[in-house]
């Protein structure tokens, strides 16, 4: 049984900033993937940043310049650093990993139950 618990969303004006962390527990053998997805009301989910195994990183654009993904492999978690928030990045975030439950097992998707992100005056 794996698990992922986000924390840090809450309500910030325009401008402002929020940090968004994750953690993975359970029975975790490798972490690949690990990252951060996002959905608005009426939206399709879509990929915010994710940190790939091997350190390379991926952004939306819309995002690039204003977000910082970080990783702690040895923690299991990644955090989100959030500036210049605008409303539009007013959505779900949902934490992300794609892991391994032991050795030369097939990888699979988890995903966490989601935080509220709103950005508004």
């Amino acid at each position: 049984q794996v698990h992922l618990v986000e924390s840090g969303g809450g309500l910030v004006q325009p401008g402002g900033s929020l940090r968004l962390s994750c953690t993975a527990s359970g029975n975790i053998f490798s972490i690949y993937t690990m990252g951060w997805y996002r959905q608005a009301p009426g939206k399709q989910r879509e990929l915010v940043a994710v940190s790939i195994s091997g350190g390379s990183t991926n952004y939306a654009d819309s995002v690039r310049g204003r977000f910082t993904i970080s990783r702690d492999n040895a923690k299991n978690t990644v955090s989100l650093q959030m500036n210049s928030l605008k409303p539009e990045d007013t959505a779900v975030y949902f934490c992300y990993a794609d892991l391994s439950e032991g050795r030369g097992l097939v990888p699979y998707d988890y995903w966490g139950q989601g935080t509220q992100v709103t950005v508004s005056s």
